[in-house]
């Protein structure tokens, strides 16, 4: 009897996890999609579903969703610039200052306490939505 629990257990965890993955594969495609779509801000959406959906702590949800985002970035890059979609003046100017920005911050990432860091992503992501709204 014991045995028979345990097996229908494992069932039903394979199942919660087959289901778990599917919503992870399909929240990733809207962080593609987002990506892609606005020429970034997936990360908005990969952090939450990152620590949601996988039990990442915040630190780990924001490093991984560099990581993530990353090669999902050069390949809507080359679809802009294959589309004649990019100017190289901002290209060279801004990027040498994100190129800057992306190592100072991937830099403090590890001194500030994950607290802080979920206050500071809040208060961005606030911002953002409001600058959008007016």
């Amino acid at each position: 009897m014991k045995n028979k629990k345990s097996v229908q257990s494992n069932i039903q965890s394979g199942q919660t996890s087959l289901k778990k993955k599917v919503m992870l594969v399909f929240l990733g495609g809207l962080v593609g999609f987002l990506n892609g779509f606005f020429g970034g801000g997936g990360g908005m959406i990969c952090v939450p579903t990152l620590e949601k959906g996988l039990g990442l702590d915040n630190k780990r949800a924001h490093a991984t969703a560099i990581a993530v985002i990353f090669p999902l970035s050069l390949v809507s890059c080359a679809i802009y610039i294959f589309k004649g979609a990019i100017q190289s003046l901002p290209l060279l100017t801004v990027g040498l200052g994100v190129l800057a920005g992306g190592i100072a911050g991937s830099f403090a990432l590890k001194f500030i306490p994950s607290k802080t860091l979920r206050i500071i992503f809040a208060v961005i992501m606030l911002v953002g939505g409001v600058r959008l709204i007016i």
